[in-house]
């Protein structure tokens, strides 16, 4: 089973044209070409109400549910860099290995995961980093996020090869993804090891 997370803000669908094309891509890598259309518009009918609501949808050659919850944001400040071989090209329910991962992060809010001596993401969102002129981010990530796609589209987000060994050149880092947008996080700490 795979599944998207799309942000309901006042009501307001965040960027479903994003969520579209990836559960698309990743429908038909999975399960080939010959599979019904899942029209996320017809399917997504977010409650009344303000505030900021996270829409989980799960699916596979089918739709199998779509929920709503409030979202609640968590505090991250602190990432240590994890060593893995780890594979999640498609947003897959299973997330065992991602937490298994996160349970090694010691005192840290979460796990910077490096593959091949390569930075790739956190166990929640793709990551940015500012250069003194640029916001970088991986070239390779672990799942290619839709605000990553979408801010590297329009230019503000330059993908290259980032290498564990250049993390403290950065001056900051940011999170991204589809419930947080593009998060700097202020006095934030990466821990090697």
């Amino acid at each position: 089973m795979l599944f998207e997370t799309i942000c309901i803000h006042n009501g307001s669908i965040q960027n479903l044209s994003y969520h579209q094309s990836r559960l698309d891509s990743s429908r038909s890598a999975l399960f080939g070409e010959e599979i019904e259309e899942l029209d996320l518009s017809s399917v997504i009918h977010p409650p009344a109400g303000s505030g900021i609501l996270k829409c989980r949808v799960v699916y596979d050659r089918l739709l199998r549910s779509v929920d709503y919850t409030p979202y609640r944001p968590r505090s991250i400040k602190r990432l240590k860099m994890v060593d893995s071989q780890i594979g999640y090209a498609h947003k897959f329910t299973d997330r065992e290995q991602i937490e298994e991962l996160f349970e090694s992060r010691g005192e840290a809010d979460d796990i910077l995961i490096v593959r091949d001596g390569l930075v790739t993401d956190t166990s929640i969102a793709n990551i940015a980093f500012f250069n003194g002129r640029d916001w970088v981010t991986p070239k390779t990530p672990l799942l290619r996020g839709t605000t990553r796609e979408r801010l590297v589209k329009s230019g503000f987000l330059l993908p290259r090869d980032i290498r564990r060994s250049e993390i403290q050149g950065f001056s900051k880092f940011a999170l991204l993804n589809a419930m947080i947008g593009f998060e700097p996080v202020e006095n934030g700490i990466i821990i090697d090891r």
